[in-house]
């Protein structure tokens, strides 16, 4: 009896082993055709991604502004410098002080401001990338300026200053925005409370927020993007300029929408902004 046990334990072992209902059949085909429906997925979502980014980034450099007709009001300059750790390529706009002495004040600005290649390069050093970007050291950084320039009935220029990112070790550049309004009779820069009604910020991020619902409501590339916060209009109520009737709001990449789609800016229709103008002779939105 002995001698038989060895056996029947080999013949229960082999039994359990080829026992259908203890291993399940496995299709290595059908895991391989789920991987590769997950890759082609994958693979379109960032295609589009950077067919929308490239629409993106066109629409803001190819944008038309008043450069051509300012001829004889602008100067336009340009300044590189090469840092240890980056690299600046800076286009500002000088305006022409023969024609009124007073632009010095412009100019003095642009050149304390724009030109501090020391403050340029702490900020560099110091500040928080946008968006997704690697936190890995700084090293060659590029950091390209360039602008866009409008002029409202010969009395107000406003200026785009938009800057070009380049973070080390990300894939795309990311842009970050600034504007200045300057009243050419006075000779003086001007801000939101100059134009606007104090205290109206939260009317007119209502308004900036309705529009931007349309947008991602009618389809055009906005579908990824979110309302303005308060912290968010409030850190960019002065980055506007003004072109013709309209006033176009501008946030940094990430703010309002994701780095590759949406918008960088809101354009608000004259009519619209009648509740919050400030109603004074000196606005040249008023008359």
């Amino acid at each position: 009896m002995k001698n038989l046990l060895p056996y029947l334990l080999l013949i229960l072992f082999f039994g359990c082993k080829n026992d259908p209902k203890k291993e399940e059949p496995h299709n290595d085909t059908d895991s391989i055709e789920e991987i590769t429906d997950s890759l082609k997925v994958s693979d379109k979502n960032l295609e589009n991604q950077q067919q929308t980014l490239i629409l993106k980034r066109r629409e803001l450099l190819e944008k038309t502004d008043s450069r051509a007709e300012m001829e004889n009001l602008l100067i336009s300059k340009s300044f590189k410098k090469q840092g240890d750790h980056y690299l600046l390529d800076f286009k500002y706009p000088y305006l022409n002080e023969k024609i009124k002495p007073q632009f010095e004040n412009f100019n003095e600005y642009i050149s304390k401001y724009y030109l501090d290649a020391k403050g340029v390069e702490k900020q560099i050093l110091e500040e928080k990338r946008l968006c997704d970007s690697l936190g890995i050291p700084k090293q060659n950084e590029l950091r390209k300026v360039d602008y866009k320039i409008y002029n409202l009935n010969d009395r107000l220029i406003s200026v785009l200053f938009y800057k070009e990112n380049h973070y080390t070790g990300a894939a795309h550049a990311a842009y970050t925005f600034e504007t200045m309004n300057f009243d050419l009779e006075r000779a003086v820069f001007m801000n939101y409370e100059d134009f606007f009604n104090n205290g109206s910020e939260e009317e007119l991020r209502e308004i900036l927020n309705t529009l931007l619902k349309e947008k991602i409501n009618s389809g055009e590339m906005y579908y990824d993007c979110w309302a303005i916060s308060a912290d968010d209009f409030f850190d960019a109520k002065n980055n506007f300029v003004i072109n013709d009737d309209v006033v176009e709001f501008y946030f940094d990449d990430c703010v309002i929408c994701p780095s590759y789609t949406g918008t960088y800016s809101i354009q608000i229709p004259m009519e619209m902004l009648m509740p919050v103008l400030r109603k004074y002779k000196k606005n040249p939105l008023i008359g």
